[in-house]
């Protein structure tokens, strides 16, 4: 076996203990959008939201078997997304900071971070495995994520969850990149809770 390549060892599986979804915890990657009564005007509190390169799409999105564990992660580099449980219903979220480069400043590769262009074309560092946090998001609430927040989920333990999602009509078709933790980095996520 070789320890060198990731890909061809037994991937290492983490264990990540989530951390409560509240507008504190998750300001580095987005906000956490409570209820707010009838009539109040628009502010810092509602979703900050970037739909301006294409056509918004909102949707109810069905998902089955998403068990607390991930070995993937995904970034759009387009749009901000908002994600939250019909019902109000627990479920998980992993993260990390976005990573896009600007193609215009210098790429300083001091720290050995590797620079990656994705199929879309737009430059991003992988997220590292020490970066990755799970979120726990309970109640009437959603997540809104900043532009090239990694994300992997959502997550949760009955057998299907329903969730609202707002993206672009395009997204994960042209605004979809992966980065796969299991083959690049020999590791597994899963969430103790």
């Amino acid at each position: 076996m070789d320890a060198s390549d990731p890909s061809k060892s037994k991937p290492t599986v983490l264990q990540l203990t989530p951390i409560d979804a509240t507008p504190s915890t998750f300001q580095l990657y987005g906000q956490v959008i409570e209820p707010s009564p009838d009539g109040d005007e628009f502010g810092p509190q509602d979703a900050q939201l970037d739909l301006s390169r294409g056509t918004p799409r909102f949707y109810i999105m069905h998902l089955e078997n998403r068990p607390l564990k991930f070995s993937s992660i995904t970034h759009h580099a387009s749009v901000t997304q908002c994600l939250g449980s019909i019902g109000g219903h627990v479920w998980y979220l992993g993260v990390a900071k976005p990573s896009i480069v600007n193609p215009t400043e210098e790429v300083k590769d001091d720290k050995g971070k590797r620079v990656v262009q994705s199929r879309s074309g737009h430059l991003y560092v992988p997220p590292a495995v020490e970066d990755i946090q799970v979120f726990k998001v309970s109640g009437p609430k959603f997540l809104k994520l900043n532009q090239g927040t990694w994300h992997a989920g959502p997550l949760f333990k009955a057998d299907t969850m329903d969730f609202y999602n707002l993206e672009l009509s395009n997204t994960n078709v042209i605004d979809h990149t992966t980065h796969y933790f299991k083959k690049e980095n020999g590791v597994i996520f899963s969430i103790n809770d």
